[in-house]
């Protein structure tokens, strides 16, 4: 009998063991039927399955744009290496999109809840485009910020961006020179004082699931902090608060 595939296989440790389970779990499940299947690639299955895994978009399974509702996207990552099956009731829409030429993993539902235009669903979705933009960005360019800053990337591959935990996915998880961590908390309209209470949250998961003793930082970026949490930070010395600026320009090309 010819066996299952890697994908196939790991829907059914996940449904034997609850509907949730962690990496190692699958990887036992698998093992006791099929000891002969890789557990790298085992661990590049799951990713490849998982829908809000950003580092999935490497691999061939997920080099096109499209919603998360194929037979790859029946994963979502609820903490450092644990799956649950995706529901998007649950979960919210997930979808594999292309920006700036350039394949990135993204939330369809999420939207800045600061944004201020109640009446326009045009400026709403402005404001996620704004808010997918800013995250991307300083991802990508993490020394603007801080010299020595990069992504943090862990032991399963999973990159800093949305990265996932008990709490809520983080929008950017990176480490400092000295292998710290810093967690940002970003806002595409105005930073209000709640933005604190969300920042403490994955800084808390961040100490107690990752750091292993090494000091937690948060930074919150807004287009506007609000004085209510200027006034919040005055009593926590490891949050720094930013205000980011978009600038555009023409230049004649006669």
């Amino acid at each position: 009998m010819e066996r299952p595939a890697v994908w196939q296989l790991i829907r059914e440790a996940v449904q034997s063991l609850g509907g949730k389970a962690s990496y190692l779990q699958i990887i036992e499940w698998i093992h006791a039927k099929y000891p002969d299947v890789n557990e790298n690639t085992i661990r590049a299955q799951i990713i490849i399955c998982a829908v809000n895994a950003p580092s999935r978009i490497h691999y061939p399974e997920n080099k096109k744009p499209r919603e998360a509702n194929g037979k790859y996207d029946f994963l979502y990552s609820v903490d450092r290496g644990e799956v649950m099956f995706y529901d998007p009731r649950q979960h919210g829409k997930w979808a594999i999109i292309e920006r700036d030429g350039q394949l990135a993993v993204s939330s369809q539902d999420t939207i800045d809840e600061e944004i201020q235009d109640d009446d326009s669903k045009s400026q709403e979705h402005v404001g996620f485009a704004l808010e997918a933009h800013l995250r991307d960005f300083l991802a990508k360019n993490l020394e603007t910020v801080e010299s020595g800053l990069k992504l943090f990337r862990d032991e399963n591959q999973w990159e800093g961006v949305e990265y996932p935990s008990s709490s809520g996915p983080i929008d950017i998880l990176a480490k400092d020179k000295n292998g710290n961590f810093v967690v940002f908390e970003l806002k595409v309209g105005r930073g209000a004082d709640k933005a604190m209470g969300q920042l403490m949250r994955y800084m808390g998961w961040v100490k107690e699931k990752l750091a292993s003793g090494k000091l937690v930082r948060g930074i919150v970026v807004a287009k506007n902090i609000d004085e209510n949490l200027k006034y919040a930070v005055k009593v926590s010395s490891n949050v720094q608060l930013l205000e980011y600026e978009i600038r555009f320009a023409v230049k004649s090309v006669n």
